[in-house]
């Protein structure tokens, strides 16, 4: 199939509206990425979205076989009508469903035998997102690619990768609670 123009663009993956800035390269079937996901919105929450916006950055591993499809699909989905909430949905989804998605030791397994259709099938029946009408879009494949590319001119590789206003911030872990984010980012909690 030949993707398709469109003027629909995805939508930014984005929490808050602040001036500070934290960006999280995550890979949606990461372990670590999926630790450090679930800790945004309770961030948000704490440092309050007048003050940070959260940008999730994708960073597809490939050794992690089926990552760009899951990236291609997460991107697809916030180009439908319901944009980052709708791409959120499938981040928490594909998070919560990781073993759908991933092969055993990264290359056996019986996911092995799963076509790329097959995965896109999936994420969209667990999310309730359908997004095979933007699958397609050329906008959709510009995003992907200004997410590597952007993942790479900043020298994140592994994920999480954490960046405060552009830059990035080895401190920082998926490990650490949402208040230990929160001294790293200079921010002090709603009170």
């Amino acid at each position: 199939m030949n993707a398709i123009a469109d003027s629909r663009d995805p939508a930014p993956i984005q929490l808050g509206h602040g001036p500070r800035t934290l960006e999280i390269f995550l890979e949606p079937t990461c372990p670590f990425s999926k630790r450090a996901f679930e800790k945004l919105q309770p961030l948000s929450s704490l440092v309050g979205g007048d003050a940070l916006t959260i940008h999730v950055r994708l960073l597809s591993q490939p050794w992690h076989l089926f990552s760009p499809i899951v990236c291609r699909c997460i991107v697809a989905a916030s180009a439908t009508e319901g944009s980052r909430e709708a791409a959120i949905k499938v981040l928490e989804a594909v998070f919560e469903n990781r073993e759908e998605f991933v092969c055993e030791n990264h290359c056996s397994g019986p996911n092995l035998d799963l076509s790329l259709t097959d995965i896109a099938r999936r994420i969209s029946e667990l999310s309730g997102v359908e997004f095979s009408e933007t699958f397609e879009l050329n906008s959709v494949t510009s995003t992907v690619k200004w997410h590597t590319k952007y993942a790479r001119q900043n020298g994140a590789h592994a994920t999480p990768t954490f960046a405060i206003d552009g830059l990035i911030n080895d401190a920082m872990s998926s490990g650490q609670s949402i208040e230990e984010w929160a001294d790293l980012l200079g921010l002090n909690a709603n009170k």
